[in-house]
């Protein structure tokens, strides 16, 4: 081989091999945080985690593959919350999932600039978790479920199936921004309907339990369960109002029917 042969192979090796080395590496391991809003064992959350696996497994990211999933379970409980935000941010993921409101809340306070995508939120404009929902603005976005306003409409369907209720219990999660506000609503509307809102908090299972007995006794009484108290106690409070029916009819964000 001439010299200069030989020093034009050479010059085109020294080209073709970073590039044959880079493409020899195996791509980056991504990272997702998850975030839920309800317990570990609970039925439906489990149902939704195997569906976004299923659903990244077919946009061909699967999970210890080219994906790292790093689930917590924070069961819309404030400290857990915190401590889960707190991992997760650590962990330094590409993206976090956030199911509910004090999920996204809890992270929003560890990062802003981590992007964060939510579900099963109500109206987090209203929650104060994004600018507005054209324009979210930050490192936050996401799905909604309705506004806070639209609380309202249960005590609405209430008093058309039961016309002789004067008044309403309605269980909500008061450390939750989403409970609070969705008391509002629902006492705003029970204005106008000539209908007493009393609140029922669910941080305690035997606390929900006493009271809503003590509820029942009354006449005329109906029972409202916000979306932000189904996510806690989901299973005392489906029995409770399976058994006071025939005295408290129930109008329930999810499951527990009338």
């Amino acid at each position: 081989m001439r010299r200069r042969d030989f020093i034009q192979g050479l010059a085109g090796s020294a080209t073709v091999w970073p590039l044959a080395a880079r493409a020899q590496q195996p791509e980056r391991m991504r990272r997702i945080g998850v975030l839920m809003n309800v317990v570990a064992d609970d039925p439906q959350g489990r149902a939704r985690i195997a569906a976004f696996q299923q659903k990244m497994q077919q946009l061909g990211w699967s999970d210890g593959g080219n994906v790292q999933i790093d689930i917590r379970w924070g069961a819309n409980n404030v400290e857990r919350d915190h401590q889960y935000a707190v991992e997760l941010v650590a962990l330094a993921p590409d993206v976090i999932l956030a199911a509910g409101t004090l999920s996204v809340a809890a992270l929003q306070r560890e990062t802003r600039t981590i992007p964060i995508v939510f579900n099963n939120v109500s109206d987090p404009v209203g929650a104060g978790l994004v600018g507005s929902l054209a324009r979210p603005g930050g490192n936050t976005t996401g799905f909604m479920i309705f506004e806070y306003s639209m609380s309202g409409k249960w005590l609405e369907l209430l008093k058309q199936i039961v016309p002789s209720v004067t008044r309403a219990a309605v269980l909500r999660d008061s450390a939750n921004p989403a409970g609070i506000a969705q008391f509002g609503a629902i006492r705003a509307t029970g204005s106008s309907l000539g209908v007493d809102v009393s609140p029922i908090d669910v941080r305690n299972a035997s606390e929900i339990e006493r009271d809503v007995a003590d509820f029942a006794r009354l006449p005329n009484s109906g029972l409202i369960v916000t979306g932000s108290a189904g996510e806690l106690h989901r299973d005392v409070i489906i029995a409770l109002a399976a058994r006071y029916r025939p005295f408290l009819p129930a109008r329930c964000h999810d499951e527990c029917a009338t």
